[in-house]
């Protein structure tokens, strides 16, 4: 079983490194070719690339990192990088998305018109380049090959937009198409990218993940046999996937060990749909008072 896994993340690893070197290289030139072509659109696609390339980078490192055993220092593990990798990926998006909003809008005043065969060629390219990496990340199965894959499509519906936006250019002289389309292209990154930014610091700073479910967590704990009150419910999140949950229960009596040990098997049964990474629970005895009171 273990060789099993080990087999599925190294080829989920490798299937990510394929597409992390595919998208680097390809950031590369489009930078190169949206300022040979002076096309704002392809520079604002180029931004959205590197973030793309940034996320599948960082996803590739945490891949290889989860195998890796919690340590004295790291007592959860190294799961919780990836909420750091996503603060910066958001912190370079939102620069670069700046930067071609400053190069894009006094175009709409002034429009210059770009060399559309240069952008139809580029556009093919990315097509063929990042609908590739989609296809390899599409054998895939785990959820960072997941992700990545709509990320991809995304690129790949990007380039279709400029593919469509070269052609009319080569054919009707409106300029002003190349920063609307990269406006556009902008606009709609700085969307995603402050949302997710914004649930990435949530959970940063150890804030309950899913208000539902800790409900649903304190409606069953409350449920069972013996539980005459809680207090102390910590539920919070490694990695926005992996949560982790901390209570003191209250029993309604002294009870023995037998019962206890059935009491704690019965916790666990009432958990186990939640699917929780990790759990820690004190059970206090009426007359006991709680030292993290």
């Amino acid at each position: 079983m273990h060789q099993h896994n080990h087999s599925h993340n190294h080829s989920a690893s490798n299937r990510i490194g394929w597409a992390f070197f595919l998208n680097v290289m390809f950031t590369i030139i489009e930078f190169i070719g949206g300022w040979l072509t002076n096309s704002t659109a392809i520079m604002a696609d180029a931004v959205h690339d590197l973030g793309d390339s940034l996320s599948i980078g960082s996803a590739w490192v945490l891949n290889k990192l989860s195998n890796k055993q919690a340590s004295d220092s790291f007592t959860y593990g190294y799961k919780r990088l990836s909420l750091l990798a996503a603060l910066l990926n958001g912190v370079v998006l939102i620069s670069g998305s700046i930067w071609v909003l400053f190069e894009a809008v006094p175009r709409l005043a002034e429009p210059q018109m770009p060399q559309a065969q240069g952008m139809l060629l580029l556009s093919i390219f990315g097509i063929v380049v990042n609908g590739f990496a989609a296809y390899k990340l599409s054998e895939g199965e785990s959820l960072n090959e997941r992700v990545l894959n709509w990320h991809l499509m995304e690129d790949v519906l990007g380039w279709v937009a400029v593919f469509i936006v070269s052609i009319v250019l080569m054919f009707v002289d409106w300029p002003i198409l190349d920063p609307l389309l990269s406006i556009g292209f902008t606009l709609f990154i700085l969307f995603n990218v402050i949302k997710n930014l914004r649930e990435t610091v949530t959970l940063f700073l150890q804030a309950t993940p899913d208000n539902k479910t800790q409900q649903q967590l304190r409606e069953a704990l409350m449920s069972i046999a013996h539980v005459a009150q809680l207090h102390h419910l910590h539920f919070w999140s490694l990695d926005g996937e992996h949560h982790v949950m901390t209570v003191h229960l209250v029993l309604d009596e002294t009870i023995s060990t037998p019962k206890l040990v059935i009491l704690k098997t019965n916790v666990s049964v009432m958990l186990a749909r939640f699917n929780l990474a990790h759990t820690t629970i004190e059970f206090e005895f009426p007359s006991e008072a709680c030292r993290d009171a």
